[in-house]
């Protein structure tokens, strides 16, 4: 069995690492604050986040990845570097390290290269590159080498990935590009048309977090926002309810039914009888949103399972995949 001393899930928000004998040991924003001048990294992670939207001029704060994949080379083999570093503070491993990193699936060759090309110069001595849904059935502990269908939906921040995998490969998948971080911008755009107040990122993001529903509430809750009115141009305190987010999020939420759905109707029978029985596995931040699950349960008719740690499940199974790796290895060498 190959051995994996790091899984690394490349998120477009957040980069999560596993480390094998000690479990997820970074769990930061994919964010980096720079100085394009003098080509100088200023910050990285939760520090670079905070300075989102209140830099002063020649200092610029920008998320390396887009989509899952990355947009800005440079910036991301830094960003990782700098994590894989923190993440080996966290335990001593003699050499360098094998690491296996999560990608999208569906994405292209030339984005694949790019992902493990910039893992590759962090030092690692063996990259191995694996599908988000692979990984993320891996971390929930299912046994994908066994004939028998199983089907994960990871919502992250900038894609959701969609799969039935069976054998050991996906059968069925789709990755869509909505997902936490549309929500966010979802969100900011509904208050602007309701309300003429501009949202910035992170305040639309936090309002996300606490009262965020795909559901109505019973018991309806709310949370202030501050933002900038349009009209008068001040700033502005605004009481956001969490029914008023169901509406704000109509739009993505029905974006990720139909590609679910879709694959549903798509899949062999025999596999989808196999998800009836055991359910369709849920990870990815973005299925922490209220309702989400039992959302996805009533649209479909099949139960949804919800991971414990949803954030987690990716980077966990990258760390984890070091059989699988190997059985896939040994049937390429047969074919």
């Amino acid at each position: 069995m190959y051995r994996i001393d790091m899984g690394i899930d490349l998120g477009t928000a957040n980069v999560c690492i596993y480390m094998r004998d000690k479990g997820i040991v970074i769990n930061q924003p994919a964010v980096v604050a720079y100085q394009p001048k003098e080509k100088k990294i200023l910050a990285v992670g939760s520090k670079a986040k905070r300075m989102l939207g209140k830099t002063p001029e020649g200092i610029e704060v920008e998320y390396p990845l887009s989509g899952g994949v990355i947009s800005n080379y440079t910036l991301a083999e830094r960003m990782i570097k700098a994590f894989v570093k923190n993440a080996l503070k966290k335990r001593k491993i003699w050499g360098r390290p094998n690491i296996c990193v999560c990608t999208p699936t569906g994405i292209t060759e030339v984005e694949r290269r790019a992902v493990e090309d910039a893992v590759v110069r962090t030092g690692a001595r063996q990259v191995f590159v694996l599908e988000s849904s692979i990984a993320a059935a891996i971390g929930t502990g299912a046994d994908i080498m066994e004939t028998l269908g199983h089907m994960v939906v990871d919502i992250g921040e900038g894609t959701t990935d969609i799969a039935v995998i069976s054998a050991g490969n996906i059968a069925a998948g789709t990755s869509v590009k909505c997902a936490g971080g549309a929500y966010t911008e979802a969100l900011a755009r509904y208050v602007k048309r309701k309300y003429n107040v501009e949202l910035g990122r992170l305040s639309a993001e936090d309002a996300k977090v606490e009262i965020g529903s795909v559901m109505k509430r019973k018991q309806d809750i709310t949370y202030e926002v501050k933002g900038k009115n349009l009209l008068s141009g001040l700033p502005v305190r605004l009481e956001l309810s969490a029914n008023e987010t169901v509406e704000a999020f109509e739009e993505q939420t029905n974006q990720i039914v139909t590609a679910i759905t879709g694959i549903l109707e798509t899949a062999p029978a025999e596999l989808i009888s196999d998800v009836a029985k055991e359910g369709i596995f849920l990870s990815g931040g973005g299925s922490q949103l209220y309702g989400m699950a039992r959302l996805l349960q009533e649209k479909t008719g099949v139960k949804v399972v919800p991971g414990d740690e949803p954030e987690n499940v990716v980077a966990a199974g990258a760390g984890m995949a070091g059989e699988y790796i190997m059985i896939q290895d040994e049937d390429k060498r047969t074919d």
